[in-house]
């Protein structure tokens, strides 16, 4: 998993309430357990004026031109910008998976689903949430201002605006640390290998049946 620290980046407002986990990655994409590839699919539904379907490639596919990230002054945006309970739905890793394959590094909006909320720190995504205040005016300021970024500091807890102004924001202190040293589950445990290769030794002496 990727280490994160400090992200500054464009930011791509995504002014919809109750965004689901199948609107972040419809349903048709879900046979792969793959965790790459599925960036170009990212909001499929509201991306492309055609269906999307698997292995089926996105280059040439007409665009909704309206949609957020088909606009040019969001390319290369690392930071979304959301509405409450985002990430609804039902519970597939894949929606995280998506937004980590597109680039984004960033989820920020005033509330989330737990499942989502709880995926998004196993694959290296920071989502924080803010106020619904701080999120209008957030959303205010980057339709006003092309080229918009704001840089997110992990360590201190701290949303930096380009006025300078700061927004703090809570997080878990396990899922901090599991994001400032780019540790998912696996790499967790793998951190007590030693242990568990020396549990596994003396338990072959023990009970030579089990293996």
């Amino acid at each position: 998993m990727q280490v994160f620290s400090v992200e500054k980046g464009i930011v791509i407002p995504l002014d919809r309430p109750n965004v689901d986990t199948d609107a972040i990655i419809p349903k048709q994409f879900l046979k792969s357990i793959q965790r790459s590839g599925f960036g170009p699919n990212l909001f499929d539904e509201w991306r492309y004026m055609d269906l999307g379907e698997p292995g089926k490639s996105c280059e040439g596919r007409p665009l909704n031109q309206d949609f957020v990230l088909n606009q040019a002054r969001y390319q290369g945006g690392s930071i979304l910008l959301a509405r409450e309970n985002f990430g609804c739905g039902s519970s597939r890793e894949h929606a995280v998976w998506a937004l980590d394959d597109f680039g984004i590094r960033v989820v920020i909006a005033p509330s989330f689903a737990d499942i989502f909320f709880s995926n998004t720190s196993k694959n290296g995504i920071l989502a924080i949430k803010l106020t619904e205040e701080d999120v209008d005016t957030l959303f205010e300021q980057v339709l006003a201002v092309e080229g918009y970024q704001l840089t997110v500091d992990l360590a201190e807890q701290k949303v930096i605006l380009p006025n300078g102004n700061e927004l703090s924001f809570d997080i878990d202190s396990f899922k901090k640390h599991s994001l400032l040293n780019g540790l998912d589950d696996i790499a967790l445990t793998l951190q007590y290998k030693q242990d568990i290769d020396n549990y596994e030794k003396e338990k072959i002496k023990t009970s030579p049946w089990l293996f």
